[in-house]
């Protein structure tokens, strides 16, 4: 991205070596006020957001949709094209042809230097146009109200409710008044369970007191369990487990907690992100052969006779709850960037992303996720679930 932010920069500079002072100056501002802000990135490690300056987030919003859906794309067209060329320069060498001396450039015409000057704006106009539309979207979040039905369901559990919330990022785009309202959202709908599957906070262990103050407020009468993600981990795995134990937060790690609702045993397991052994970020803990061996150790711990509910933060883990009938996931997002339901990035990344999924007599229900670690959602809005389940 680095890299990026230079060879645009070069570009424009090409493009408008005919144009005035202040066309350059403000593309290359711009340019350079980016990448200063990627580096602060970089190095604070995603906590720009703690500078104590009003547009910490509008820039932290701005680094980001600059970046990743412009800066990223350009380069991954422009790089073929350079080897392209480069190719053909070193045939050309190779055969020992000779062009003939090219006559100098005639100054361009003002419309040419208009389109490229025009070239050089569009991406930056439509940088901030969009981080002034994304800022409004990091306040809201709607409520999804699904019926799961369930073969196997317990026929006094039918009708039982969830409230799935689901990848709070608590951090630089989700922190202040959006967390209460998420409170406040979630105790209204009076659910009998409320379950959290993962990424309670976007990265850094200074955001946990803001992400534990949301579980610990959240009320449901048969309790209020929670799964951790792999944005929990970045920082510190073994102090957010801990940190978040001593609050009384009921986190199940590669662990289950039984229950007795209305008469019926309930059992909830919790998924350990990766394989769930030694470092979460080694290679061993990513991938679907880690999500498989990590189930299916969970799984060894099924009591007979009891319901199961799996909390994954990864929904390939799916394919593997084997004779589970319900599992809850999220990490999606809901693909984040969507054109339509099922054109985006949920379905180039994902086999599940965003809703109700079954197999034959199994389900599973992929949450969009609550909070936000990228300030843009297309067609994958921010929400809280809402299920009831249904004996069929």
């Amino acid at each position: 991205m680095l890299a990026g932010d230079f060879v645009w920069l070069w570009r424009c500079r090409r493009w408008m070596r005919h144009a005035g002072w202040g066309g350059k100056i403000a593309v290359t501002s711009f340019t350079v006020a980016q990448t200063t802000g990627l580096l602060l990135v970089l190095f604070l490690r995603g906590r720009l957001h703690e500078l104590q300056f009003p547009l910490s987030t509008p820039v932290l919003a701005s680094i980001y949709l600059w970046h990743f859906l412009f800066i990223i794309p350009m380069m991954l067209l422009w790089l073929p094209l350079v080897l392209g060329k480069a190719v053909a320069l070193a045939a050309r060498a190779i055969v020992g042809m000779k062009h003939a001396p090219t006559a100098e450039a005639a100054p361009a015409m003002p419309r040419r230097d208009f389109f490229r000057l025009a070239g050089c704006a569009a991406p930056a106009l439509f940088t901030i146009g969009l981080t002034k539309y994304s800022l409004a979207q990091l306040q809201h979040f709607r409520i999804r109200t699904l019926e799961v039905p369930i073969a196997a369901l317990p026929p006094a559990l039918d009708g039982l409710t969830i409230a799935h919330v689901s990848d709070l990022h608590v951090g630089q785009f989700t922190r202040g008044a959006i967390l209460d309202e998420i409170v406040a959202a979630t105790n209204a709908l009076r659910a009998d369970l409320v379950l959290s599957t993962g990424d309670l906070i976007n990265f850094d262990l200074k955001d946990l007191p803001a992400g534990i103050s949301v579980i610990t407020r959240l009320e449901a009468p048969f309790g209020v369990f929670m799964c951790e993600g792999n944005h929990d981990l970045f920082e510190d795995p073994d102090a957010f487990r801990r940190r978040t134990r001593d609050a009384g937060i009921r986190l199940l790690v590669n662990e289950n907690a039984v229950l007795n609702i209305r008469g019926t045993a309930v059992q909830i397991l919790g998924l350990p992100w990766g394989a769930g052994v030694g470092n979460p970020h080694d290679d061993a803990n990513r991938g679907d052969r880690a999500i498989e061996h990590s189930t299916r150790l969970l799984l060894q711990q099924r009591q007979a006779g009891a319901f199961p509910i799996i909390l994954a933060h990864h929904p390939h883990a799916f394919d593997y709850a084997e004779d589970s009938p319900l599992t809850l996931a999220g990490h999606t997002h809901g693909g984040q960037l969507m054109a339509t339901e099922d054109l985006g990035c949920g379905p180039m990344i994902f086999r599940y992303w965003s809703g109700l999924y079954r197999k034959s007599d199994r389900a599973m229900v992929v949450s969009n996720g609550v909070g936000n670690w990228f300030p843009l959602r297309t067609r994958a809005p921010a929400e809280i679930v809402h299920l009831t389940l249904r004996r069929t």
